[in-house]
């Protein structure tokens, strides 16, 4: 594993991974350069592909401040990364396995994904895949590896973004969940998605229509490498956009498009396996083994000062509603999707837990960061979960907040998220000082400005009425 504290050298293998793409691929023009920000948000710029060299040997000076902007792209002076430093240049690096083709796109182009490093090779406090980088760590330093999982909800619209794509219409009360027509529909797009994903690498594996027109799910099949495993589900996001757009359709991975139709999770498959790769979690019981107990014990006990991480924004607090698939509560089950913390069923040796709360729209190097980060603690301390929920869990959380003096176990709202999270030592410890503190003035300054929008609903309610 490549040294954290250090920017990554070029090697030989590099050179040639440039090399060999341009030689597979003679008639590019041009290549998109992308890093991914604290919000998830893809930033970067197009160069020539003769830029490929010079990227792969000596990395590409980007301004520091592109990871210190707000969802909306604007600068967050707060974060130190603007004027602080007079807006310095930072160290971008390639990297490995991410070259590829941008088949959506009309002009042959390709496109690769950046890492930030400081001037002296530490890597940049701000870049999220760092943080993951450390998750990961510290668990292979105990004996563990992380295997890795991603799904993702999405929903298709038409380009304009007013309605889902295809023949169900919003107001026509039909909801069509795991529709085959539904699939067949979007064909076109789909066959497309995944003729690009072979082409790519990425190893998507089931599509299914989701609770809602328009809205569906795409898997990805486990990996034993967790930074590769959420490098993929980065790329597969951009590819669904990409491919969308080319087909007239806008994909979006809102938490909650629309508030009479279900929200959009990422959900999160982990298991540990050992060094001879075997599955730690495993166990004919679904309860799995102790190990696997304590780690969904640090998961539970550590969810409400994450929840930040796993729904970072304004709209995200609109997704969690009693009876809409998406969590309520720090709970966990087996075989039961009312919970935010799952044991699928299945054989022995595929025993793993599934990670429901997230949204769609958090940054999936700092969810999986976070969860590996909960597990690490969960293990080490051998935290007791509790009895799994048996039945309704949304009838025993809702229960659990009506009982007399009961304060809801989860924050409620995205201003007591953002200071829950600004008092939370596990995740000062997890994602480091520094990132904690750029991200919280990143949602700090979201927060403050989405508060202050007056919408359509501000002047219905109120216009005539106050």
């Amino acid at each position: 594993m490549t040294n954290p504290h250090t920017s990554p050298t070029p090697t030989s293998s590099a050179n040639v991974e440039w090399r060999d793409f341009l030689a597979k691929y003679p008639d590019l023009e041009a290549v998109q350069l992308f890093i991914t920000d604290p919000s998830g948000v893809a930033r970067g710029k197009t160069a020539s592909v003769s830029e490929l060299e010079r990227l792969y040997a000596n990395g590409r000076p980007v301004a520091g401040s592109i990871l210190g902007l707000d969802i909306t792209g604007t600068d967050v002076d707060a974060t130190g990364l603007v004027w602080d430093t007079g807006d310095a240049d930072l160290i971008c690096r390639a990297v490995p396995g991410t070259l590829s083709r941008a088949p959506w796109l009309s002009r042959p182009t390709a496109q690769v994904m950046l890492s930030m490093f400081e001037l002296d090779g530490r890597p940049a406090p701000a870049d999220p895949r760092h943080a993951l980088s450390r998750s990961i760590e510290r668990l292979q330093t105990r004996g563990f590896k992380p295997v890795v999982a991603v799904e993702l909800e999405f929903y298709v619209l038409n380009a304009d973004g007013s309605e889902p794509a295809g023949s169900l219409r919003r107001d026509e009360g039909r909801i069509e969940a795991y529709s085959l027509a539904r699939l067949e529909e979007l064909a076109p797009m789909f066959d497309e998605v995944y003729a690009a994903a072979r082409e790519q690498g990425i190893p998507v594996e089931t599509l299914m229509s989701e609770y809602a027109p328009g809205q569906f799910e795409l898997t990805l099949a486990h990996r034993d490498d967790a930074l590769r495993a959420v490098d993929e589900a980065i790329l597969l996001k951009r590819l669904l956009r990409g491919i969308a757009a080319k087909h007239g359709k806008l994909v979006t991975f809102m938490a909650k498009p629309y508030a009479d139709l279900a929200g959009s999770g990422m959900h999160i498959h982990v298991s540990l396996a050992g060094v001879d790769g075997a599955n730690l979690f495993a166990a004919d019981d679904p309860v799995g083994t102790p190990l696997l107990r304590h780690a969904i014990g640090g998961l539970k006990a550590t969810m409400a000062e994450s929840l930040l991480l796993f729904a970072p924004n304004g709209n995200s607090y609109r997704r969690f509603r009693s009876q809409s698939y998406a969590p309520i509560a720090a709970s966990w089950g087996i075989n039961n999707r009312s919970v935010s913390l799952r044991i699928p069923i299945g054989p022995a040796a595929s025993r793993h837990l599934e990670h429901r709360i997230a949204g769609a729209d958090a940054n999936p190097y700092l969810v999986v960061a976070t969860v590996l980060a909960g597990i690490e603690r969960g293990t080490l301390q051998r935290l007791d979960p509790g009895p799994p929920v048996v039945g309704n869990g949304y009838a025993i959380a809702e229960a659990a907040v009506g009982e007399a003096g009961a304060r809801r176990e989860l924050p409620a709202t995205w201003h007591e998220a953002i200071e829950r999270a600004a008092t939370s030592d596990f995740l000062r410890q997890t994602l480091g000082a520094e990132f904690l503190s750029i991200f919280l003035a990143i949602k700090r300054q979201e927060c403050e400005r989405f508060s202050a929008e007056v919408t359509e609903l501000d002047r219905l309610w109120y216009l005539r009425s106050s």
